[in-house]
């Protein structure tokens, strides 16, 4: 009792002064929020209208003033001002007062310039007979010369009632929680006083009390705080998620059982050239996710052996261990014939389903013959997987839409198994995955997983849709499952993401080392600033829609011409496909025309590297660049974005994103935009261009902290942990145990799956 009354006062008491403080700095810190926030506004304003009022500087005063006036109609603004270099007054606003002289406005931002006649951006306050008044002052510039301000005047007293509203909100809060404080000591009291044991008075023994209708709640209080207060402990222990702990888990929930893999793409490639075996990497997200988690967990990578030099490289039984050197994990390589791999992969995967799950305005084709194709190779896979496993209830991670199918094809020879699938690109709309003629038996494929993940809980919800409009089925909404008789499949977000620390940057020069080589070997001048672009070519990427807004900056800013230089990487991608030989096409085109319009001299915009490159040399660019613009027009995440975090250990360099990626939502800090927004993007493209280093390390810190935490260990690691507690579940009530390969089950072939 007396524990519980120390707790009650000291608790009280930490409140009290909690509140003090709040009271004390919340002033202080709602007046600079609001001082920066009018600071912000006003820059994105003058930035808006600066064409206009370049136009109109040396031209009419009146359309000068008209500009200031559509400028002033914001409501936080009250009047504004332009004003020459030399502080004379070109234009003002009706409500300007005439004691704010220009030229003290401009020596201050001079001064604060520490002289020379350069001009920033200022804030000054003035005390004026109407009250108070803040002024922002934006600079104009021609090239690098200042040519002269605009001044907006805000009120303060508006500011002044807005901190007057926070800091009641701050208190009232505060009052709150010490009221419920309160309620929770008395609450703590009662019930500690009734679990604690009263000796028994001499004489009859008294009436039983009626059990306390508290008693119930404070136990699950105890027990929902006692395991949140375990979690936490057991964070701080196990430390950051990586390799090692990563093992762990899979250890202790999984018993230190190994993963079989199913992906289509091959983590490293043997290809033949000039005589000689070379080992490639391939440019895709998903091999860049998945390969350094079989590197900790060890197990089989079952996939499409598609090297030249692939088939001389393995053994009798098509293993190889890799990596080269440290053979931590095996590659099982399935052979593919040409009509097979046109048919499979060309045809249905990526004529097919990738632009359905795309919105990228390109037109899905579907033709049976690629299905009859995609429904063997997914067939032909799924044998090889069977073949590797070493139990009858193996785990099993089936990635991507290459093998849709495979899912269910796996649990009809092993209905035990433990199957993850995850789909790494968007899952699209009910109405939108009906346009593909087989999308029951890709669903009803998919379904014959444990559990299926997907980038974002829309993907989620899109596939919930899916199954409800097209298969007969149970959703159970709280549990987040798509119920088939005896059978659960659970449909889980998990954001992918990418190594924590990236293994290739212990092999990248530092950040001023790769600054000067690429500049030494792009012919450029020390205080040139580059931008790069990373990516498959590929449509979704928005590749065209990135170098129109390279255009379009260079057209509205003209201080960048001759200065900035944008890098595009484009590795090569399904060349057999029309569709991508014309837009390599096209590409090349654009970047053709965009640098001989703002050529001069030496100077090109636009560099395009269209071969593929090892990760090296593109964590090289990303170290080299200014910013990175990842323009996705629709995209399940987009690593491109985090592995440019990961590469600026520095803390400089800006990401701009579009918004149509997963990594929007990961990555807030990023300058996001609307890559079909041309202007928006080129505006974007300038304000990373233009942004203060503080600035650049504040962004940059964020999402490389939120990288770091939520890297690619933890993404596998809440797979296979919910993976090991569905397995728990399912011994506990029998299905596993009693599961039968009987393609009669509850969860067996769709009735339309014929030939699957």
């Amino acid at each position: 009792m007396r524990r519980a009354v120390r707790f009650g006062v000291v608790l009280l008491a930490g409140l009290a002064v909690l509140t003090l403080v709040g009271y004390l700095t919340s002033s202080t810190i709602t007046e600079r929020w609001s001082e920066n926030d009018l600071q912000s506004r006003s820059r994105l304003a003058v930035t808006i209208a600066r064409r206009t009022l370049v136009a109109n500087w040396k031209g009419s005063r009146e359309k000068l003033a008209e500009n200031l006036r559509d400028i002033a109609r914001e409501e936080r603004v009250m009047g504004a001002a332009a004003c020459a270099a030399d502080g004379t007054v070109l234009a003002t606003t009706e409500a300007w007062p005439p004691e704010l002289e220009c030229r003290t406005v401009v020596e201050r931002m001079k001064a604060a310039a520490g002289g020379g006649g350069q001009l920033v951006d200022f804030m000054m306050k003035d005390k004026l007979e109407s009250g108070r008044v803040l002024l922002s002052a934006v600079p104009l510039e021609s090239g690098s010369t200042p040519f002269g301000v605009v001044v907006l005047m805000h009120d303060l007293e508006r500011m002044h009632r807005r901190e007057t509203t926070t800091v009641a909100v701050f208190l009232l809060t505060f009052f709150a929680l010490a009221v419920g404080a309160s309620f929770v000591t008395l609450l703590a009291v009662r019930t500690i006083a009734v679990d604690q044991p009263v000796p028994a008075p001499a004489g009859p023994e008294p009436e039983p009390e009626p059990e306390s209708a508290f008693q119930p709640l404070a136990r699950d209080v105890r027990s929902l705080v006692s395991r949140l207060d375990r979690e936490r402990r057991r964070e701080s222990k196990l430390g950051p998620w990586d390799a090692e702990r990563l093992r762990a888990a899979l250890r202790e929930h999984l018993q230190g059982e190994r993963v079989v893999v199913l992906a289509n793409r091959e983590p490293y490639i043997h290809q033949r050239s000039n005589g000689d075996v070379q080992v490639l990497h391939p440019a895709s997200g998903l091999v860049t996710a998945l390969e350094p988690v079989m590197r900790a967990c060890s197990g089989v990578w079952v996939a499409h052996g598609g090297g030249s030099a692939d088939r001389e490289t393995v053994d009798a039984d098509a293993h190889i261990r890799v990596p080269p050197g440290e053979e931590s994990y095996t590659v099982r390589r399935v052979w593919l014939s040409e009509e097979e791999e046109n048919g499979y992969y060309y045809g249905f995967s990526n004529e097919g389903l990738w632009p359905l799950c795309h919105v990228a305005d390109a037109r899905p084709i579907f033709r049976s013959e690629n299905w009859e194709h995609y429904v063997s190779v997914n067939r032909k896979f799924a044998d090889a997987v069977c073949e590797e496993v070493d139990s009858d209830d193996p785990i099993v991670l089936v990635q991507d839409y290459h093998f849709a199918l495979a899912p269910r094809m796996i649990r009809e020879r092993l209905p035990r198994a433990t199957i993850l699938t995850f789909w790494h690109i968007p899952w699209p709309s009910a109405e939108r995955i009906a346009i593909c003629p087989w999308s029951e038996e890709l669903i009803s494929g998919l379904l014959g997983s444990s559990i299926i993940g997907f980038h974002t809980r829309q993907h989620c919800n899109n596939f919930f849709d899916s199954v409800d409009a097209f298969m007969e089925s149970r959703i159970d909404r709280e549990m987040n499952a798509v119920v088939q008789g005896a059978r659960r499949t659970l449909v889980r977000a998990y954001p992918i993401s990418i190594e924590w620390p990236v293994r290739w940057l212990k092999h990248v020069p530092a950040v001023a080392d790769c600054r000067r080589e690429v500049r030494e070997e792009l012919g450029l001048a020390e205080d040139a600033l580059i931008g790069v672009g990373a990516d498959r070519l590929d449509y979704t990427k928005g590749i065209e829609e990135r170098l129109h807004a390279v255009d379009t900056l260079l057209e509205h800013y003209p201080e960048f011409r001759g200065r900035f230089v944008f890098v595009q990487i484009a590795a090569p991608s399904r060349t057999k496909i029309a569709r991508y030989q014309e837009l390599n096409d096209r590409i090349e085109q654009l970047a053709r025309e965009i640098n001989e319009r703002w050529a001069s001299g030496s100077y090109r915009p636009i560099v395009l590297r269209r071969f593929h490159h090892e990760p090296q040399a593109v964590f090289r660019y990303f170290r080299a660049a200014d910013l990175c613009y990842v323009s996705s027009l629709h995209d399940g995440m987009n690593l491109t974005a985090k592995e440019f975090v990961a590469a600026r250990e520095d803390g400089l360099g800006v990401l701009v994103l579009s918004q149509f990626t997963g990594a929007a939502r990961d990555l807030a800090e990023a300058l996001i935009v609307n890559p079909y927004d041309l202007r928006q993007a080129a505006d974007a493209l300038a304000t990373a261009l233009r942004m203060p280093v503080e600035e650049q390390r504040e962004r940059m810190r964020s999402m490389r902290r939120m990288v770091s935490e939520f890297n690619v260990y933890r993404w596998a690691g809440r797979m296979l942990i919910d993976a090991a507690e569905l397995r728990r579940r399912e011994r506990i009530t029998g299905r596993l145990s009693t599961a039968t390969p009987s393609t009669g089950s509850s969860f067996g072939p769709p009735q339309r799956a014929v030939g699957i």
